[in-house]
């Protein structure tokens, strides 16, 4: 069985800006040894990397009734069709004006 793809949330690229940099180099040194379990990096070690690679949204098992022509649909563009149907309903979300998701969220 092939394990689902969980690509809704696409991780972004970190890009060290020249201010981090000079703040790190600015900062007091004596600090940094105070955890040995959490050695300071410099900032090119994080340069690169993936912001939200291991993100997983939480999720709520629900059920629904679909049109069957709808679920062919979906289905007849190969496995996964749940997740289709979350990344159309995530898509749609995403196009509303912020303000109508911040009252959503206020309830």
């Amino acid at each position: 069985m092939r394990k689902a793809s969980t690509r809704a949330n696409s991780p972004k690229r970190l890009k060290i800006s020249d201010r981090t940099r000079a703040l790190y180099d600015a900062r007091d040194k004596s600090q940094d040894n105070l955890d040995p379990d959490a050695p300071v990096k410099p900032p090119g070690f994080w340069e690169g990397a993936k912001i939200g690679k291991f993100y997983r949204p939480l999720k709520t098992q629900i059920s629904f009734r679909i049109d069957n022509d709808v679920l062919e649909w979906l289905k007849s563009k190969g496995e996964g069709h749940l997740t289709r149907i979350n990344q159309i309903l995530r898509e749609q979300m995403e196009s509303e004006p912020s303000h109508s998701r911040k009252r959503l969220s206020e309830r």
